[in-house]
């Protein structure tokens, strides 16, 4: 490969790009667009809801002689329909995998859990009485469903385990810890759609990469490059590079219009810099599939239709939509998806940039852009340059 020829089609490349109308609002403004109606729309509304929650839990009682009423709390909460609970040794294990997104909620339930419900019993209108005690309730600030269902749902558990099923709302022994605790719950919608929005905007360079592809195939631009020093390998990278740099400025324009209208990510520059990183990686997976799309399309227009089987997965898959059941598992599948999750753990939940979840996501990316960008190359080559 020869640099000079690289850096000299990028720059054709991008020129032609910006004399695009079409072009330069699918990629450059409909971005700044989407953020600012969204964020404006979704800025102050909150909401959700969830089929189930994975639930870490640490009991510091199990072993005191009033051990019973910690046991019937747990009991209480395994029972339940929504919550899969997950046993844990020490509050550190169970913290590290709430941050990485692994639980949707880490309950401790602390030393004299079971003295504190004896002493209301022995004087339940005698509040001074009481050993007060209060439950540890950590939720994933990168969940608004969680943050919205499980605080009341353990409330719940907490009342049966001491009181029975016919539990009444009286005053207790054991509260809940205070929700001001759980840094969720002042955010709005939009908090939790933002990360999704830099993949969303990245999955459509696969239209403009196999309409671009295909219309210069088609007016012969490919079989003229074969008649001149500059090689496939040449025309490939200069494309890719594009791209890239196209999808770093998309990621700078989102970035700067959600700041402007008061997004505030929970993270320093490292975060935003792998944000930067990882969008790159992803513009790789939006090429490749963008040359697999052209080789399949006998035209531009046919080449918009074709790039929609690989755009749609990943915008409803990968991006800011809710999912559950099999739609969670199919999305495993989905690119976008790695993306969203590793700006999530880094702009919502406050992961610091050390976290091993968002370098496994990267890799992934990573992996799946390169493996294919070269097969669309392999496969353009042969079935589709002519």
């Amino acid at each position: 490969m020869n640099m000079r020829r690289i850096m000299a089609l990028t720059k054709k490349e991008l020129r032609k790009t910006a004399r695009e109308p079409a072009v330069l609002f699918l990629l450059i403004l409909f971005p700044i667009m989407f953020t600012l109606v969204f964020g404006l729309a979704f800025g102050g509304i909150g909401g959700g809801g969830a089929t189930s929650f994975d639930v870490g839990l640490l009991n510091l009682d199990a072993t005191s002689p009033q051990a019973d009423w910690s046991l019937a709390f747990v009991d209480n909460l395994t029972a339940s329909e929504v919550f899969v609970m997950h046993p844990y040794g020490d509050k550190d294990s169970g913290h590290a995998a709430l941050l990485q997104g692994n639980l949707d909620a880490f309950i401790v339930i602390p030393e004299g859990f079971g003295d504190s419900v004896e002493s209301y019993y022995n004087s339940p209108f005698d509040s001074s009485a009481w050993t007060n005690s209060s439950v540890g309730l950590y939720v994933d600030s990168g969940s608004l469903m969680a943050v919205s269902a499980i605080p009341p749902l353990v409330q719940e558990a907490l009342t049966r385990a001491i009181f029975g099923n016919d539990a009444m709302t009286v005053g207790l022994p054991v509260e809940i810890g205070s929700p001001g605790l759980v840094e969720s719950s002042t955010l709005t919608q939009w908090d939790f759609m933002a990360p999704g929005i830099f993949a969303f905007a990245g999955i459509f360079l696969t239209m403009i990469v196999a309409q671009t592809m295909t219309v210069e195939r088609d007016e012969g631009l490919l079989k003229r490059l074969k008649t001149t020093p500059v090689s496939s390998a040449d025309y490939m990278m200069s494309q890719t590079v594009s791209y890239m740099l196209i999808a770093a400025l998309q990621v700078a324009l989102i970035l700067t219009t959600s700041l402007l209208i008061g997004y505030r990510p929970s993270t320093g520059i490292g975060g935003v810099v792998f944000a930067f990183l990882i969008t790159l990686a992803f513009s790789l997976v939006a090429v490749g599939f963008g040359l697999i799309s052209a080789t399949l399309s006998k035209s531009a227009e046919a080449a918009s239709g074709v790039s929609f089987i690989f755009i749609m997965p990943q915008m409803f898959l990968g991006t800011f939509m809710p999912l559950g059941g099999a739609t969670e598992a199919i999305s495993k599948f989905i690119p976008s998806k790695y993306v969203t999750e590793a700006i999530t753990t880094l702009f919502l939940r406050g992961a610091p940039i050390t976290t091993p979840l968002i370098w496994v996501n990267l890799a992934i990316v990573t992996l799946a852009g390169i493996m294919l960008v070269a097969g669309g190359i392999i496969l353009f080559e042969r079935f589709g340059s002519h």
